[in-house]
């Protein structure tokens, strides 16, 4: 017991040590460190900025030529354009000799026929009565300016699909100064395929013409484009995109009506010249078709020329229309004669139908190189002459498929395939079916002696 007190009080009479504090001051040197910043490499730093420049214009301009040339075939993809339509004119009817079979007729047609000449004399005989009576008329100025004011409101009507094409050519004077040519001429608005205006104009005025603007019957002015030309007659078709033509002006503007001029009561009917038959864009001229027999020597071609005694310009352009506005021919007087150098002629709207169309379908035309003519009724007729219907060769274009094939002047084309042909038109619509380098053989008599080539056609 003595012994556990003395161990206590030796255990508290021991000091308590006091536990270390850490002070800054006694730190060790080694403990010490500096961060210091890596130098910079300026060449390396600007080789790698002009590397990855360099990639990003590379990728640029990888992406720009992979989105043009995948945009086309998404957008076709996802919204099919549509093609435009073809343009088509409806075949005129003609009338065709009474076949001998058809001289034929029943009681029933007797009794018709009989009816019909009982209506034709009372018909006479009313018109007789209203000849009386109107030979006791008289016109006096205003009705004859009411008859010039219907005349006028017609013409008005059929310019709205009237139009004026003008070339404009850059040039340099002497001074280094640039100015601007712009020779016009007068056409007129013939179809629309959907997506474009197409316009048949006179080209002569446009030739190595730098841009094209059509000016149409409301003063409003767009850019077009050539489709297609024809060297034959030198005219044109020119088509301007309906996306660059205003609501207002589509609704001003009329795509014109094509009539006919193979009438036979043509001759000495009154038309009325619209475009620039004086020269100057927006004239109009009145006055009488004076021949329609005359056909135009073009190769592969059978233009009739409708001559007036409409006096105009040398260089007028424009159109012909009948008095129920229907446009009757297309004024060009390059064909005309010394003699009426300044009488207004134009092709027959007629004839040139064919040509519009593959024009307007911009359609590869093919080329034959012939001048033909119907064979006379008098030389089939005549049995000593022993001459077949046919197409009539009168001359060949020289280095052309025909004269390729040994066609010669004076050959009678008798058929093409096994196709019979009668008049050079059935010809002519032959080459309008057929495309450039299509092989035809034709059958021609030659001096009584009848014998094939094979043609090769070209194109123009």
């Amino acid at each position: 017991m003595a012994e556990s007190d003395k161990e206590q009080n030796t255990i508290q009479q021991e000091p308590v040590k006091e536990q270390a504090q850490y002070t800054p001051s006694v730190q060790a040197e080694f403990m010490r460190e500096k961060i210091k910043q890596k130098p910079v490499n300026k060449k390396k730093l600007l080789r790698r900025t002009v590397i990855t420049a360099v990639m990003a214009v590379v990728f640029g301009l990888v992406a720009c030529v992979t989105f043009l040339i995948l945009e086309p075939v998404i957008s076709n993809r996802l919204y099919p354009e549509e093609e435009p339509k073809e343009i088509e004119f409806p075949e005129e009817t003609v009338t065709e000799e009474m076949k001998p079979e058809d001289m034929l007729v029943n009681e029933e047609d007797v009794e018709e026929a009989a009816e019909a000449v009982e209506t034709e004399l009372v018909d006479e005989q009313i018109e007789e009565q209203l000849g009386k009576i109107l030979s006791q008329v008289e016109f006096n100025l205003e009705d004859y300016q009411s008859l010039y004011d219907e005349m006028r409101a017609m013409a008005q009507e059929a310019s709205r699909a009237v139009v004026t094409v003008a070339g404009v050519t850059s040039d340099v004077d002497w001074f280094n100064n640039i100015y601007e040519n712009v020779a016009s001429a007068s056409g007129v608005i013939v179809g629309n395929n959907g997506k474009a205006m197409l316009i048949l104009v006179s080209a002569g005025n446009l030739n190595g013409a730098d841009s094209i603007e059509v000016t149409f019957c409301d003063q409003t002015q767009v850019e077009a484009e050539l489709v297609q030309k024809d060297e034959n007659t030198g005219l044109a078709i020119l088509s301007v995109p309906l996306a660059s033509i205003g609501g207002e002006t589509m609704d001003a503007i009329d795509v014109a009506q094509l009539g006919s001029s193979n009438g036979p009561n043509l001759l000495g009917t009154p038309v009325i010249a619209l475009g620039s038959p004086l020269g100057t864009s927006g004239s109009i001229s009145y006055g009488m078709v004076t021949s329609t027999g005359m056909i135009i020597d073009l190769p592969d071609a059978a233009y009739k020329r409708i001559t007036t005694d409409i006096y105009g310009s040398r260089n007028a352009t424009g159109v012909l229309i009948n008095l129920k506005g229907m446009v009757i021919g297309i004024i060009d007087n390059v064909n005309a004669g010394n003699d009426m150098s300044n009488l207004l002629t134009a092709y027959g709207v007629t004839e040139l139908k064919r040509t519009i169309e593959q024009m307007s379908n911009d359609k590869e035309r093919a080329y034959l190189g012939i001048h033909g003519a119907d064979v006379p009724r008098e030389a089939i007729e005549d049995t000593q002459i022993d001459t077949p219907a046919g197409t009539y060769i009168r001359e060949i274009e020289i280095d052309s498929p025909a004269m390729a094939a040994g066609i010669q002047s004076g050959d009678v084309v008798t058929r093409v395939g096994n196709t019979e042909i009668t008049t050079y038109n059935e010809l002519l619509d032959i080459l309008q079916s057929s495309k450039p380098g299509d092989v035809l053989t034709v059958t021609l008599t030659r001096q009584g002696h009848g014998m094939s080539v094979d043609v090769t056609l070209g194109s123009w």
